[in-house]
């Protein structure tokens, strides 16, 4: 599948209100890979070992049917496979036989079933399903569809985890409501029998008396019980709100990081486009500088090359950094930040300014912030270049997970600047200019 369609997809997984608009996206994706087949999700009831109902994109809506099937209709080794998830689970020769259990409308020729299964908090909570046209030639739709399923399954528990707490609550709410209502019962009881008490009081015999202090020492206790299956269900309900908060920030947590994945994606793709399009070596090393610098949020950013043959390092493009800086300008190994990273070939990641007193960089007013990262550009052993990333937007600091990030990105760098033989042509533009 082209990466702009993979990047696609997950933004609109990202911003997607619900589950149907999720699965019409994904449909969407299918359509790139082959738009004569069926595309379906069916719920799976791990209780009751059901399934339960079938969504099935059809235009711009997703209609809904109960299916109740035995998920032991399926063959042993293909139920096993799909229970485990991950992975399109193929029916090959038998697919036309067991398409009917998914309420599948049967295809003019011969069909290739396909099952995904999707699990949520350790078991299956989901089936994708694919109905293809059987081909002889090229790769089938299950196996370019992969990727897009996979984003499809984080779409998915983002869902599941929301269905999952609302159902959580509304049960504590009943709970609670049923303990707090028999206790309010056993209240009013309780008054009951003490107003008896109180009026039968005078003209009552002894052992009547004797009764009605029995019947008072017991409503009592049941009282002081019902007070304590109370206050046992409050406490629950507070660990279950807390659990649940906590979900929601880990859920939020998972969101952003889909959200920065598919960012990244797109930046890529942009950049990987740019390449194939462009004979301008200057453009390209925009793109480059802009692929790292905005999904990385630094402010200031600069892309150093490898002076062919020689040990130094020539500006090729920057933004952000002090005008008395040029393009071209040559730093030798050793020399610096960036020929510090050049010379070793090792990544630096400052994150308090305190710690790099010394460094050139905190000595320009442009670097607002104490952490930056220098990052060596390596392809195949060979040194390509330096990128340099600081000022991070809203005065963030740079941590760890930021350096693994740029990691990636460098070896997009790396190989496109080397592909391109941008070192050499962007001196030739220099030069020129």
């Amino acid at each position: 599948m082209p990466p702009r369609t993979l990047a696609t997809l997950a933004h609109a997984l990202t911003v997607a209100p619900d589950l149907d608009a999720s699965l019409l996206a994904l449909a969407d994706a299918l359509t790139e890979v082959d738009r004569f087949a069926l595309l379906a999700l069916v719920r799976f009831d791990a209780r009751r070992t059901m399934l339960t109902e079938r969504l099935m994109p059809t235009g711009d809506v997703v209609e809904r049917q109960r299916l109740e099937t035995t998920f032991d209709h399926l063959p042993t080794r293909e139920r096993i496979a799909v229970l485990a998830g991950g992975t399109f689970v193929d029916f090959a020769d038998h697919s036309d036989e067991f398409a009917p259990l998914f309420a599948l409308p049967r295809l003019p020729d011969v069909g290739w079933l396909s099952l995904r299964g999707i699990r949520f908090e350790g078991q299956l909570s989901a089936v994708i399903v694919l109905y293809e046209t059987r081909k002889f030639f090229g790769t089938r739709s299950s196996e370019r569809l992969a990727p897009s399923a996979a984003l499809f399954e984080l779409a998915f528990a983002r869902f599941a985890e929301h269905e999952a707490r609302e159902e959580a609550v509304k049960t504590l709410e009943d709970v609670t409501q049923r303990v707090h209502s028999e206790y309010e019962r056993k209240l009013g009881l309780l008054e009951e029998k003490l107003f008896e008490a109180a009026g039968a009081a005078p003209q009552a015999e002894p052992e009547r008396l004797v009764a009605l202090e029995r019947d008072l020492a017991k409503a009592l206790e049941e009282a002081r019980r019902a007070t304590k299956r109370a206050d046992a269900v409050d406490a629950t309900v507070g660990a279950a709100v807390e659990q649940l908060e906590m979900a929601h920030v880990e859920l939020h947590r998972q969101s952003e990081a889909l959200r920065q994945r598919s960012r990244t994606i797109y930046l890529i793709d942009r950049v990987l486009t740019l390449d194939a399009t462009t004979r301008d070596p200057r453009e390209l090393v925009g793109g480059l500088l802009t692929l790292v610098g905005e999904d990385m949020g630094a402010q200031r950013c600069s892309l150093l090359l490898h002076v062919p043959g020689e040990h130094e390092l020539y500006l090729a493009a920057a933004r952000g950094i002090t005008p008395a800086v040029p393009t071209g300008h040559r730093i030798k190994f050793g020399e610096g930040v960036a020929g510090k990273v050049a010379a070793t070939r090792q990544p630096l990641l400052v994150q308090d300014v305190a710690e790099a007193r010394n460094h050139p960089l905190i000595r320009d007013e442009l670097f607002t912030t104490g952490s930056f990262i220098s990052f060596p550009l390596i392809y195949h052993g060979t040194l390509v270049g330096v990128v340099n990333l600081a000022n991070r937007a809203m005065h963030g600091i740079f941590v760890e997970e930021d350096v693994e990030r740029v990691r990636m990105l460098a070896l997009v760098i790396s190989l496109v600047a080397t592909q391109a033989r941008l070192a050499d042509r962007m001196l030739e533009t220099l030069s020129v200019g």
